[in-house]
């Protein structure tokens, strides 16, 4: 299997910093991850979306840098919101009950 080194690109869109993920979330991904969520939560961001439509593999190391990312925002107060997660991530984030600590919207699936 390919892998494609995750990038993000920060954005604004309803009033609210957006990070999106292209590529693959995984061990190779905690410095853009990290980063991005540094971006995006540096003018004091209420909440932060996540927007997966466009990263293509996240394995358990990815599911591990988002557990960090949720904690390190819940200490700051920042809610996390994700979006364009295929049915099979979001049942993945269902199962490892990643989904109890951050509002899931729209999917990604055709």
């Amino acid at each position: 299997m390919t892998t494609r080194e995750l990038e993000v690109a920060v954005r604004q869109e309803a009033g609210e910093p957006v990070i999106a993920l292209t590529g693959d979330v995984n061990a190779g991904a905690e410095e853009a991850l990290m980063g991005g969520y540094a971006e995006a939560t540096a003018g004091g961001a209420g909440a932060v979306v996540l927007d997966f439509t466009a990263a293509d593999y996240i394995n358990s190391t990815g599911i591990a840098l988002i557990v960090g990312l949720l904690a390190q925002a819940r200490t700051h107060g920042v809610e996390i919101k994700a979006t364009g997660l295929s049915s099979h991530y979001r049942e993945i984030f269902e199962i490892t009950r990643l989904a109890d600590f951050m509002t899931i919207e729209g999917g990604n699936d055709a």
